[in-house]
């Protein structure tokens, strides 16, 4: 047994020590990992001088040869990475996966691009790429294992990419996107805090544009509102959603969705007096006769028009009787 596992070490050390000698097609380069090659074709893409490999990585994804095309330009970057030609072949290599339907290591590619190459004349176009790949995982896209296999969707991972692209350039064109994006993506896990929090930063951090900040002030008491449902006794949670709702009624008074903001104020504060009917019930129950009387009151005065507190009404009407007896 002992032999047999000493062969099986013998030989994957040779394999690994000498598969770039060797003519099989899986071929291993230090500095350059696995690529594949035909029998015969070794060597047929290498290229003496940088500027003469990214030529062929270059004409190779002309051809949609995408293959060649990264094993080209991953050896520019590799052997000339302080070349001017070295940009280039990492945006090639971006490229590449992104046409390969490899978002997730394109996405990657293109940060690694700029983070080593921070003064490529083409900032804007790779911004532009992460934002187009980012906002289709927003959308649904699965992400891959190892890139390959589809594995399961994720809003933490979308965010985390939008968070990398506001850095990458958070005034530009793509930074308050991608932060009303992260807003959007937390929407989609049920994670209203924290969307909250999203809308809260992009009207904050872009105030000075007024489109941006009132779409994410609305956004804002949208997320409160939602996360208001999913609350049955947080009363505060409805109480920031309407003083949301009223500053951006206040704040922007011509905005097409203030009609809207005021309707969902009206509802939310039925829905607050909803809350303090149903603890006062609670409290009635218990006979706890003080505590139902404070949140029957609370409901005249959050809203005082609703059908509770028609009914508040005759409660306390009825527990001030029972108090005299």
């Amino acid at each position: 047994m002992n032999r047999w596992l000493l062969r099986l070490f013998l030989v994957a050390f040779f394999l690994a020590a000498f598969t770039y000698e060797c003519p099989a097609p899986l071929i291993y380069k230090p500095g350059e990992g696995w690529t594949y090659e035909k029998v015969g074709s070794k060597g047929k893409w290498q290229r003496g001088r940088a500027q003469d490999q990214l030529g062929v990585a270059q004409e190779s994804f002309d051809q949609k040869d995408y293959n060649t095309s990264l094993k080209a330009a991953r050896r520019t970057v590799s052997q000339w990475p302080l070349s001017d030609y070295a940009p280039h072949a990492q945006y090639l290599i971006g490229r590449c996966h992104e046409a390969k339907k490899q978002d997730q290591i394109a996405f990657d590619d293109y940060q690694k691009l700029i983070e080593k190459y921070p003064k490529i004349d083409n900032y804007q176009e790779v911004l532009e790429r992460q934002f187009i790949i980012t906002t289709r995982f927003l959308n649904g896209q699965w992400f891959k294992l190892w890139g390959y296999i589809p594995f399961f969707p994720s809003m933490d991972k979308t965010s985390d990419m939008y968070e990398k692209i506001i850095k990458n350039g958070p005034y530009g064109d793509f930074g308050p996107k991608a932060q009303m994006n992260i807003g959007a993506a937390r929407e989609k896990q049920s994670d209203y805090p924290k969307a909250v929090k999203a809308y809260e930063t992009a009207a904050d951090r872009y105030n000075d544009q007024p489109k941006v900040a009132t779409e994410a002030l609305y956004k804002k008491g949208l997320a409160y509102n939602k996360e208001a449902k999913t609350s049955e006794y947080d009363q505060n949670v409805a109480g920031q959603a309407i003083a949301t709702f009223m500053d951006f009624v206040t704040l922007y008074p011509e905005d097409e969705h203030v009609t809207d903001a005021q309707k969902r104020i009206e509802t939310l504060k039925t829905e607050q007096a909803r809350g303090s009917f149903e603890i006062a019930r609670f409290y009635e129950k218990k006979r706890r006769w003080d505590g139902a009387l404070i949140y029957y009151n609370e409901v005249l005065i959050k809203d005082p028009n609703s059908k509770y507190a028609t009914e508040a009404r005759e409660r306390i009407d009825t527990l001030k009787k029972r108090a005299k007896k």
